[in-house]
């Protein structure tokens, strides 16, 4: 009994290996074997490049928190001139 169960535990998995790597598993599993290699879309301008628009959108970002860097760093600014400003003054 034992030798027909290992029998078809080999059989089995000869079957496995032959589902997961014989011929046209490349084409199944999306693998670069057998000369099916999967080319990525081709960019035909600046806005299909994934990488371009997201160093544009990068870079309006930086520029925005820059903008309200800078505005934040003006009011503080003329809060401070006008505390001192007065506090002399009273």
């Amino acid at each position: 009994m034992g030798r027909i169960l290992l029998l078809l535990l080999v059989v089995l998995a000869v079957y496995l290996m032959w589902r997961a790597f014989g011929p046209g598993s490349a084409r199944r599993y999306g693998s670069l074997r057998g000369g099916e290699a999967a080319q990525p879309p081709a960019i035909k301008g600046p806005d299909d490049d994934e990488e371009f628009l997201w160093n544009i959108e990068k870079n309006r970002f930086k520029e925005r928190r820059a903008r309200e860097e800078a505005e934040r760093r003006r009011r503080e600014e003329e809060e401070r001139r006008k505390r001192f400003g007065e506090e002399p003054g009273e």
